[in-house]
């Protein structure tokens, strides 16, 4: 397995691509990252008194992260589910909240293909 390549257009295709590949590994600390980002945003908005200027623009950075996170788990899992060979299109039940959380546990215990599939010829990686 090759390592994943930490440039700034490898991270946009991380997040935000949905060709390729990526392991149990990366789609774990990914969902993490972006756990940690809105985490943060969160914080920051509960620290600010209601109504003022600066609570507003942590709310507001609050919804923008979140709707980039809802983006992002969905290129993730698409990512993921082509690393065992199953179609990315699964991954729109991961907008259903309950389902979300198993099937998150479940990306980053089952063990991706050993070897190219037809999404890719290694992990971590867009489709060549």
């Amino acid at each position: 397995m090759a390592a994943a390549n930490t440039s700034g257009a490898s991270i946009v295709w991380l997040f935000f691509g949905l060709s390729g590949r990526i392991s149990r590994k990366a789609y774990l600390l990914s969902g993490l990252f972006m756990f940690i980002v809105q985490a943060f945003m969160l914080y920051r908005f509960t620290l600010e008194p209601e109504g003022s200027a600066a609570g507003t623009t942590w709310a507001m950075l609050f919804m923008l992260a979140g709707f980039v996170a809802i983006w992002s788990t969905i290129a993730l899992s698409v990512k993921r589910l082509h690393d065992f060979s199953a179609n990315g299109f699964i991954a729109i039940c991961l907008l259903i909240p309950a389902i979300s959380l198993i099937a998150f546990i479940v990306l980053c215990i089952v063990k991706g293909n050993e070897g190219p599939n037809q999404y890719g010829t290694e992990s971590n990686r867009p489709k060549d």
